[in-house]
């Protein structure tokens, strides 16, 4: 029997479940996929779930906000990857020891790769903007620096953008304050903050009436609802968006041959949520 499951806080709004049961399902693999909701600063409930993994009762778990980072010091140890980007989001026993790894970076530069049309890659300078700077935030920033981008993060917290910044060479780093941010030269946006997402569908990462260049792509990690104020306010100006969507699907196919050493095909993790 495999059980899986997702860390976060809230979790209620995972389309996770639907994807991973419908991946055993297809590999007609007795198991399932839960939900575990634990409260930011709940470390005790998170160290007895990761001990059930250690155990073997569960198989593996997938990791979401704010527990990307709150799980390593819990981790006997981290793939390069997981190491180098300082986020888990995928969790499971080598041997006798608990590995923290990170199928983020991978989902994301793959799907991005599908949603960037020939012309923007061939832009002489590519310059993109990440608002956030949490633990998705670290594996964009990693894929956009592997793939050749320039980049400039953007938070709330100006010292948590620093604090990225120092994990990766030549980032800039911006307060999320864009009244007076020239987004003119911006081939693209990745939104990695939850400002957008179930029950906050009304707020936007960008300010009120914000104007892009027709060139700029948008990027929104969240994919609940399946259209954002961002992505709705972006379609208006005729820019070409995608949401998270697509990264969840890819993550999850990589997620889901880790944990059950199987490869599917993303059809089928796709057709499970659409």
């Amino acid at each position: 029997m495999i059980k899986l499951g997702l860390i976060g806080y809230p979790v209620s709004h995972s389309l996770s479940p639907k994807i991973q049961n419908a991946a055993l399902k297809a590999c007609g693999l007795e198991g399932d996929y839960s939900l575990f909701p634990i409260a930011p600063d709940d470390m005790h409930a998170l160290k007895d779930l990761l001990d059930r993994v250690r155990s073997g009762e569960i198989t593996g778990l997938n990791v979401t906000i704010p527990h990307k980072q709150n799980v390593i010091p819990f981790m006997d140890e981290l793939t390069s990857t997981a190491k180098v980007i300082g986020a888990v989001n995928i969790i499971y026993m080598r041997g006798n020891k608990l590995i923290g790894d990170n199928t983020d970076a991978p989902g994301f530069v793959s799907d991005l790769k599908k949603f960037l049309t020939t012309e923007t890659r061939e832009h002489r300078e590519l310059n993109a903007l990440v608002l956030g700077a949490g633990g998705s935030a670290r594996s964009v920033v990693y894929a956009l620096l592997n793939d050749g981008w320039n980049l400039t993060v953007a938070a709330r917290r100006i010292e948590q953008a620093q604090q990225l910044a120092s994990r990766f060479e030549g980032i800039n780093v911006s307060e999320l304050n864009l009244q007076t941010f020239q987004l003119s030269n911006l081939q693209l946006i990745v939104n990695t903050t939850p400002l957008g997402m179930t029950p906050n569908i009304d707020k936007s990462p960008l300010p009120e009436n914000a104007t892009l260049a027709k060139h700029t792509k948008i990027y929104d990690l969240v994919y609940n609802p399946r259209e954002t104020k961002l992505v709705r306010d972006a379609r208006a100006q005729g820019l070409s968006v995608t949401t998270g969507l697509g990264m969840l699907i890819e993550q999850a196919a990589l997620g889901f041959e880790l944990w059950t050493g199987n490869k599917l095909p993303s059809e089928i993790f796709r057709k499970a949520v659409e």
